[in-house]
């Protein structure tokens, strides 16, 4: 089976205004996904708005309590060299990808809805009904999107993000420049959530949200799958039409 071309796109939001903190993506949001595709045999490309080094939020993850993909991501020289030669969006090809991936952390919040590459690339994936997926605050990318009548893209969506709860229970709810479940459900999205950290995973035809780090993983299994089921489809159009 041919290997799916992959985008995975990553935040480069470095400080948030307190020069305590600094913020970034959260590593078990680009790890879990890039190693499920990886794994899958799929060829991988990591971008962000302006390229680079990838900035990972300081407390991701608590020490002592990294998951395994994460584990592997720091020890793993392949994975290390992508997250700090990113390619910048512009320099990459909408055309050329068969599914993409979001990756969540507090620094997409500032950055996503004000990024017009993104804007442009992301609607595009939906316009073309190509698989794409996001997880925790990655969703913030979205909320400036509206459709040709100009109404909310996320409107009448059945999706999740990071929840007011979780904001509000971190150790910046005030910082953010908004709460992403607060602003969705404004917008019209049928918004649902789980318990705090745990998984809960939205799929409208070809969108897939994870509400946080939790809902990595299965967030991209299920864009995965929805990418091979498409190749599938497509296989089988060629093949009827050969015949």
């Amino acid at each position: 089976m041919q290997s799916l071309r992959s985008l995975l796109i990553a935040d480069t939001h470095e400080n948030d205004g307190d020069p305590g903190y600094g913020t970034g993506v959260w590593m078990e949001d680009l790890a879990a996904p890039y190693y499920v595709l990886r794994d899958a045999g799929e060829c991988i490309t990591i971008v962000s708005p302006d390229g680079g080094h990838i900035p990972v939020d300081a407390s991701s993850p608590v020490p002592g309590s990294a998951p395994d993909c994460v584990l592997r991501f720091r020890q793993d020289p392949q994975a290390l060299y992508h997250s700090t030669h990113m390619l910048p969006l512009n320099e990459v090809r909408k055309e050329d990808f068969d599914l993409v991936f979001l990756a969540g952390g507090y620094g997409a919040l500032w950055n996503f809805p004000k990024d017009k590459r993104l804007q442009q690339l992301v609607g595009y994936f939906i316009r073309q009904q190509i698989p794409i997926g996001f997880v925790g605050h990655a969703l913030a990318a979205m909320i400036l999107l509206t459709r040709y009548d100009g109404r909310p893209l996320v409107a009448g969506r059945r999706l999740t993000a990071y929840s007011n709860e979780e904001q509000e229970s971190s150790r910046w709810p005030e910082i953010p420049p908004l709460l992403l479940e607060s602003k969705l459900v404004e917008l019209g999205a049928v918004y649902s959530k789980g318990p705090m950290a745990s998984c809960h995973v939205v799929t409208d035809r070809r969108l897939v949200t994870g509400q946080n780090r939790a809902s990595a993983t299965e967030t991209v299994r299920q864009v995965l799958l929805l990418a091979r089921s498409k190749d599938k489809e497509m296989q089988f159009r060629m093949d009827q039409k050969i015949h």
